[in-house]
């Protein structure tokens, strides 16, 4: 379903809308939630229900819900524009990570990135058998003539080798490595990893002199457009109501059938805000385990308060350790520093109690509320939210950079935030509900992992905080 209408066009129409349905003002989060509301309204007008024409009435037939290729029971699912809303909105999730509105249930992410003089790993065709200058690999160089070791990759530690030798007619890179295989040999991209000599006279960087730099040819960097091809995939929960509940309800002013599906919205809501941070949670661990090989950014707290340390100083070093995290991902990400942490509630707790720490004091927003949950406010410009779900005694920290989906990391592309299916059961002539959410949680760029970081708080087996 193509999307012709020009951004700003489309920005202006349901900003006003979303604003005042969701009381949402936050620029970049009306930016996508308009974009997102343009594409759904399009799906609607596409789904309009008609009248059989071969008869005068038309009848509803069976109840059955919608399935691939065919319509349910109503003709067409009502997605419900507002219910879309208030999934986007109330989703925290969504504030973690870049939104890019898918218009159908595939689409395409692209993203570029920049070779060192970049040729083809398959030796090209016929005798064009031009070799890419720079390669990464784990594999064992065959001739040290045909190959240069460069030192190693930043990212993931393969051996960056320059190829000075020359390929045979029709062979491959792998020719030069064992075992020869294709799979393990990738170009050296020039966003992740740095080669120091690739502008200067040697490998150590040493600039050219003058003479030379008039009579060496520049070396060129490589243009690459890579894409992902999506599919949304789904969420989907139902619930019944019996006509008796219907009935008594209203005697309180409770509406039953909106009742269930305020909880079957909530459910989706906190479905798709832990597929998330799982997905933050795995690739933060599997940075922390590239860069320190065995995962090992644990912070050991002081247990007992000697001299001038205090419990207060003890729990302040947490927040050094979030923002060492975050300086972390700065360091393996090269995109800037990570910006929202994610903690479980004693570890909120203790960020509130500290926030406001005089001896050692930290630009900070944390509320004192105690009833803050999402989100808990912010310290030295990373925002601090809190997962509920996780156990007391839970130390895990996650720590991630979101960015503005043109860059590595992972990108959330709804397609459908919310459509809802409402059916009468023949044999009781009781509602029910069905609630659904299509989208796609997407890792893009090369090496997404680099903008999180997953570490636990080593505490010897002791809770932060007593409640006795």
């Amino acid at each position: 379903m193509a999307n012709l209408i020009n951004e700003s066009e489309v920005r202006s129409t349901w900003s006003p809308i979303i604003e005042s349905a969701t009381g949402i003002n936050d620029a970049n989060k009306l930016a996508w939630m308009s974009t997102y509301c343009h594409n759904h309204k399009l799906y609607e007008d596409a789904n309009i229900m008609s009248l059989n024409p071969n008869m005068n009435l038309a009848g509803m037939g069976k109840t059955s819900f919608p399935s691939a290729g065919q319509d349910g029971s109503g003709d067409k699912a009502p997605s419900l524009l507002p219910l879309a809303m208030q999934v986007a909105a109330q989703t925290v999730g969504l504030d973690l990570v870049p939104v890019i509105p898918m218009a159908g249930p595939m689409g395409l992410l692209s993203y570029l990135d920049f070779t060192y003089e970049g040729g083809r790993l398959d030796g090209g065709v016929g005798n064009n058998t031009v070799a890419p200058t720079y390669v990464k690999t784990n594999l064992v160089a065959i001739d040290s003539t045909d190959v240069v070791n460069e030192g190693t990759s930043r990212i993931d530690g393969k051996v960056i080798y320059k190829i000075v030798g020359e390929l045979a007619a029709g062979a491959t890179v792998a020719s030069l490595f064992t075992p020869q295989t294709d799979e393990t040999i990738e170009l050296v991209k020039a966003l992740e990893d740095h080669i120091l000599g690739f502008t200067a006279a040697d490998k150590d960087g040493t600039p050219y002199s003058r003479e030379a730099g008039e009579s060496t040819p520049d070396k060129v960097m490589g243009l690459s457009l890579f894409s992902k091809s999506v599919s949304a995939q789904t969420y989907q929960v139902a619930a019944a109501v019996t006509r008796e509940q219907v009935q008594d309800l209203k005697q309180f002013g409770v509406d039953a059938v909106a009742q269930v599906e305020s909880v079957l919205t909530n459910e989706l809501t906190q479905s798709i805000n832990q597929h998330i941070l799982g997905a933050i949670r795995k690739l933060g661990s599997d940075n922390v385990t590239e860069a320190f090989g065995a995962g090992n950014f644990d912070l050991a707290l002081a247990a007992p308060a000697n001299g001038g340390e205090t419990v207060a100083s003890i729990h302040r070093q947490i927040l050094t350790q979030i923002l060492a995290a975050a300086n972390l991902i700065a360091n393996r990400g090269r995109r800037g520093a990570g910006n929202f942490a994610v903690v479980g509630a004693q570890v909120a707790t203790v960020l509130q109690s500290v926030s406001g720490f005089v001896a050692n004091p930290m630009s900070n927003t944390l509320s004192q509320s105690a009833g803050a949950i999402y989100p808990l406010g912010s310290i030295a410009g990373v925002n601090i939210y809190t997962d509920p779900t996780l156990a007391w005694a839970d130390m895990n920290i996650s720590v991630g950079r979101k960015g503005d989906g043109n860059g590595p990391g992972l990108v959330f592309m709804p397609y459908l935030m919310a459509e809802s299916v409402q059916t009468i059961a023949e044999g009781t002539m009781a509602p029910k509900i069905a609630v659904k959410s299509r989208f796609a949680l997407v890792e893009a760029g090369f090496h997404a992992e680099t903008q999180y970081v997953t570490f636990k708080l080593d505490t010897a087996g002791a809770n932060l905080i007593s409640l006795k």
